[in-house]
């Protein structure tokens, strides 16, 4: 089915099986392995009859590929008090842990540092920098514990604090497990915070309750007409024959559903990454269930963060899709806009025109700009030209053969709150060139939005402490019959100031 690793419970092996040869050839499984410690049925019964030090010796015992320490996991229920007390008692563990580990029977092993907390991220912060140094002294992997039952209730906002807390303090080249986080609708946003690895057993859990796991939501088996899947098992068979067959068989059928969904997530975000679409991916997700935009809301928290850790361009990748008023916050939009902003009050061209973004072909383009200045009677040579378009921002002419200007696709309603974005950027442009610089800001007539965009800046300009004078130029445009000939024609222009001032 394409996983290269599974995932069993050491626990459950020593307690039910009892086998002490390697696991590999129990589980006829040449691929990687690795072993939980039982801390999920800690999760599920309060206890175990096991200690952290036998279930250690036993994992190094079968040959496991990766194992686990038995941590304590914290339920979001619990007080302040208790996730305290999980958390340090696992920490506690793992240092114990080191004497075993590092020994040569079990040296060959990845071994995982968990993380716990729960919903107190500033438990789950202090345990995740307590755990570095024990990290680098014989653990690989980290992990974050207790998603589970916020999972189960759809807090998905909720565990992607988690993750940025752990996440933002630990290496960010250490590799991070997020335990018992499978679903589909999650899977995404949890590797949008630098999640690399995952692992559930919602698969076999939901099968053996009816359910049916799609990559928006999940299903009663029962009120399915139509699999809205085409994976072999929903290709071969109808919900009814399904509802039909012996429960066994049916389990059997759903749970291959079910992993044939969650691979088809894991290969659809990696494909969104090599194209540089992982952000419309995120914005598409948002969309599809109440807890996905609360886990993107969450996100939108990070962007610092995501920014930081993110590349916006790089060979290969497609045309970037503003396809909602959250697209302003794509990396492969926002970075480039800062950078343009961050080096605006280094032009030293002394007549500045910002004209608006009203052609996809930039022969087109440019030749509406050559235009506009002819009437204005401005010279390209001493003149800095900014295109402005809403979510894009403002562009140096000269960079709109570049990407992301020369690749991207605009499917947004230009909202009142999307017009807002753009005037504040255009007016924070203003303020941070020369003061000696003349300023005019062309319209076109045509364009709503360009007008309500124009009211605006007057008005933030008429309000400012800063004195600017900014002029205002109308155009008429003949934005429908425009073949790069036939000329826009500036209707009027007057100035505005940033404030009056008297003495």
């Amino acid at each position: 089915m394409g996983f290269k690793g599974i995932i069993t419970n050491a626990y459950l092996l020593k307690k039910n099986v009892g086998i002490y040869d390697d696991v590999h050839e129990y589980l006829k499984f040449n691929g990687v392995i690795m072993t939980d410690s039982g801390a999920y049925q800690i999760l599920k019964y309060g206890k175990i009859d096991v200690s952290n030090e036998e279930i250690v010796k036993y994992q190094c015992k079968i040959k496991t590929d990766i194992g686990v320490i038995l941590d304590i996991p914290t339920p979001y229920t619990v007080t302040y008090d208790e996730a305290f007390s999980s958390a340090l008692e696992t920490y506690n563990r793992a240092q114990k842990a080191l004497e075993i580990i590092t020994t040569n029977q079990c040296q060959e092993i990845l071994w995982v540092l968990p993380i716990q907390g729960g919903v107190y991220v500033d438990v789950v912060k202090e345990f995740a920098q307590k755990s570095v140094e024990l990290f680098y002294n014989g653990f690989s992997i980290f992990a974050l514990g207790s998603p589970t039952t916020l999972l189960e209730q759809y807090l998905f906002d909720k565990v992607i604090d988690m993750i940025f807390a752990a996440r933002s303090t630990i290496p960010f080249s250490a590799p991070l497990h997020l335990f018992g986080a499978g679903h589909p609708l999650l899977i995404p946003f949890a590797v949008a915070l630098g999640v690399d690895l995952f692992d559930s057993a919602s698969y076999i859990l939901y099968a053996k309750d009816d359910r049916y796991i799609s990559r928006k939501g999940t299903y009663r088996l029962s009120e399915l007409e139509y699999f809205p899947c085409s994976c072999p098992i929903c290709s071969k068979h109808s919900p009814k024959e399904l509802l039909e067959m012996p429960k066994d068989e049916r389990i059997k059928h759903l749970s291959k559903h079910n992993l044939y969904v969650i691979r088809e997530e894991v290969n659809e975000v990696k494909q969104a990454i090599k194209e540089g679409r992982f952000w419309e991916y995120l914005e598409i997700k948002a969309y599809l269930h109440p807890a996905t935009k609360s886990a993107f809301k969450a996100l939108l928290k990070y962007l610092e963060y995501l920014y930081k850790h993110t590349s916006y361009s790089k060979p290969g990748v497609k045309a970037v899709l503003l396809i909602s008023h959250y697209s302003v916050y794509n990396p492969r939009v926002q970075i480039p806009r800062r950078k343009i902003l961050s080096k605006i009050h280094m032009c030293n061209k002394s007549n500045i025109v910002f004209i608006p973004y009203v052609y996809k072909d930039k022969i087109l383009l440019n030749n509406f700009i050559g235009s506009v200045l002819k009437q204005m009677n401005e010279e390209l040579d001493f003149t800095k030209v900014y295109v402005y378009y809403p979510i894009i921002g403002v562009v140096p002419q000269e960079l709109l053969f570049v990407f992301p200007y020369s690749q991207f696709e605009f499917g947004v309603e230009i909202t009142d709150e999307i017009i807002e974005d753009l005037a504040y950027l255009i007016f924070e442009s203003i303020l941070l060139l020369k003061k000696d610089s003349f300023i005019a800001i062309a319209w076109c007539v045509e364009a709503p939005w360009q007008q309500k965009l124009i009211s605006k800046l007057i008005r933030s300009l008429s309000a400012s402490k800063v004195q600017r004078s900014v002029k205002i130029i109308t155009l008429q445009c003949n934005l429908g019959s425009y073949n790069g000939k036939s000329v826009p024609n500036i209707i009027s222009s007057a100035f505005t100031n940033c404030n009056f001032i008297t003495k």
